[in-house]
Parts: structure tokens; sequence; C-alpha cells
């Protein structure tokens, strides 16, 4: 007799165990790039920072109370929201020795967008006779300023304290008498207006003209760690700006122990080391990292290249136009190229708005191009 087949229990169905498992990974994923976003996040739109960006993180060691106040001082400036405005202009401040000689070139820059800006001229060495009717009465009260001195960044402080009595500006450009624009005024006052960074350039040089020029003595506030270097034409937002007025503790330290003729063979320069060290330490996610304003070290000197009449063509404008990443060179023996993408609120675009520097011999030229070429 053949046997009668048993029924075969019926296997249980096997439990998706990778479910909770890919949901826990989503979600510490989601966590990890919240706390930690990418240095080209950005966030919802709005002109002041999240509550992580406000502040570094603590020292693991017991802060001074002068590194206390200071950290409330900013802390409570970079949360408030910026003042109100109903007309939000840029303010563009120009450090010069005397006479600006690119007035008409600006002036033609200016034009038809009275209300939109302001001007605040510091001059250092003579007052200048100017030749445009928009810089008459825009001196400011000045004080003679030495090359590589902290002068010089007492003098940015002074042209940012002058500008931020108007409340109505939002941006503040630090421009050089040598400095040209690269762009019609709607397109600077847009790229600037609809940025969530500041234009503050800064990198880590570890070479001789970087970290070596750091001295201990600014220990405990200044870590070398921390030590930055940039270029000192930058563009920063109202919150920055009051940071910059607002900081007296690490200000003097760079008074004290950032100057030529240091210990050891140093020279420090102030207007290279001050603004990048400080926000790379109190607000690295509110900076760009790179300036608005192109300069060409392509000759490897102690000074940029200047550029003669000769050398002011359409194409020269056009490529300076165009770069989009930012490029630095370290000092020391590796020479180690250090390129940026240029990000504006996360999205790569050229870099450079203004250029120096120009002989006066090229306005000219230059108001020849700004008049008939609609690219910039």
């Amino acid at each position: 007799m053949k046997g009668v087949p048993v029924p075969r229990a019926r296997a249980a169905p096997r439990r998706h165990i990778w479910i909770p498992v890919v949901l826990i990974f989503v979600a510490i994923t989601i966590l990890w790039v919240y706390l930690y976003p990418p240095q080209d996040y950005t966030y919802p739109v709005r002109d002041w920072y999240p509550v992580r960006d406000w502040f570094p993180a603590e020292p693991a060691r017991e802060l001074t109370d002068e590194e206390t106040a200071a950290r409330v001082v900013f802390r409570q400036i970079l949360s408030t929201p910026p003042f109100p405005s109903r007309n939000p202009k840029i303010a563009f401040m120009f450090l010069t020795p005397g006479k600006l000689p690119f007035e008409k070139l600006w002036e033609l820059f200016f034009k038809g967008h009275e209300g939109r800006y302001t001007i605040y001229v510091h001059a250092s060495r003579e007052k200048p006779e100017h030749v445009s009717p928009v810089f008459f009465g825009r001196d400011i009260h000045s004080d003679k300023v030495g090359w590589g001195m902290i002068s010089m960044v007492d003098a940015e402080r002074r042209l940012l304290a002058k500008a931020l009595e108007d409340t109505d500006n939002q941006q503040f450009v630090l421009l050089s008498d040598s400095c040209v624009p690269l762009h019609n005024f709607d397109y600077v006052y847009d790229f600037l207006m609809g940025s969530r960074h500041s234009f503050l350039d800064c990198f880590d040089d570890p070479g001789p003209h970087g970290v070596f020029r750091y001295s201990k003595h600014m220990l405990p506030e200044v870590r070398e760690a921390e030590f930055r270097k940039g270029s000192q034409w930058f563009s920063v937002k109202r919150q920055h700006a009051m940071v910059v007025v607002a900081d007296s503790l690490y200000y003097t330290k760079f008074r004290h122990f950032c100057k030529p003729g240091m210990e050891e063979g140093r020279n420090c320069y102030a207007d290279e080391h001050y603004l990048p060290t400080l926000f790379h330490m109190m607000d690295p996610a509110g900076i760009a990292n790179w300036s608005v304003t192109y300069v060409d070290w392509s000759e490897g000197k102690w000074h940029p290249r200047s550029f003669r009449a000769k050398d002011v063509t359409y194409e020269l404008l056009k490529n300076m136009t165009s770069v989009d990443i930012s490029y630095h060179v370290t000092s020391d023996e590796k020479k180690e190229l250090l390129q940026r993408p240029c990000l504006w609120n996360g999205l790569k675009r050229p870099c450079y708005l203004f250029a120096r520097k120009f002989y006066p011999e090229t306005l000219n030229n230059l108001m020849n191009l700004f008049s008939n070429y609609t690219i910039f």
C-alpha cells in the first residue's frame, strides 16, 4: 500500500529584518548630516546662521574671563538677525594713501544706482582732491597707515565703524586705490546681497610666510593650529563687520605679537592674518574662504603684478571674470598648490567682482571697455 503523504508544515515567513536595519542607517545618516553639514551646504533662505554655527566648540581648557566675554558678544552678534532695511545698500570702502585715480570709472559703475550704495574714503597720507561728484564729502577721519603694520587693520576697523553707522548698509567691501570693477553694478549687488557668506580669504600656509609668523605669545587665546593667512581685501556681511569692530581681545594679541621684526627673524603682517584667524576660530562656516578681488601673484614677488595700459584688453578682463577656482601656493619647500572651487550658496560661480593692481594710465582703456561690453 502506498503511504498516505503527510502534509508538510508550511515554513514561517522570513522576517524582513533588513527593514529596521535600513531605517536605523538612514536615521544615523540624517543626524550626521544635520550635525556636521558639508562646507558648501546651504540652509533655508535666511540672513543669520543656525545655532550650531554661532559659536565654535569650547576648547578643552578653561576659558579666561576675557575669552568668555568675547565669545558671549560674538554669539549675540551672530545669532541676531540683521537690522531690517527697506533699502539695503553696499558700503564701498576705499583704503588709499591719497587720490583715487579711478574715480571716473567708479562714477560710471555707480551711475543710475543712487540709494543702493554708500562710499567711504580713508586717505592715510593726504586728503584727495576728488574729480567725481559721487566722492565729494565721503572722506572719513583718517590716520597714517604703514605697510605691514597694525595701522592697516586700524584703518579697516575705522572704515567699518563709520559704515556701520548707516543701518541700511548690509554689505561692506574693502577696496584699494588700484581696484577696478569687473562687472556692472546690478551683477555685484545681486551677488553680494544674495550670498549667505562673507567673502574673506582664509587658508592654512605651513611655510615661512604662514605659520612661521605665529608667536607663542598669542597663547592661550590663539593657538598655532588656528593661525591662518589670507588677502586683506574682503566683502563681509553686517554681522561680521560688527564682530570686527567689537573685538578687543584677539585684536590686541595681533597688535602686540604680529608685526615686522619680531623674535627669531619673524615678520608678521597683521592685515594678512588677523581677520582670517579670527573668523576661522569664531565662525568658520560663515566665510567663503576666498576673496572677490582678483590679484595676480604669478610673478612670485613681494607685490602682485601691476597692469599697464598695454595690458588692459577685452581678453584680459574676460579671463579675470571667468575664473571659478581660488588658488593658493604654500610658502614651504613643497610649494603645494591649494585649489578651492568658488562656491556661491553651494553653487560654483566665477570668483571675482573686482581686480587690482592697475596703474592710473589704464583709466581710458578701462572706461572704454566698461562702456562698450555688456559682459561686464
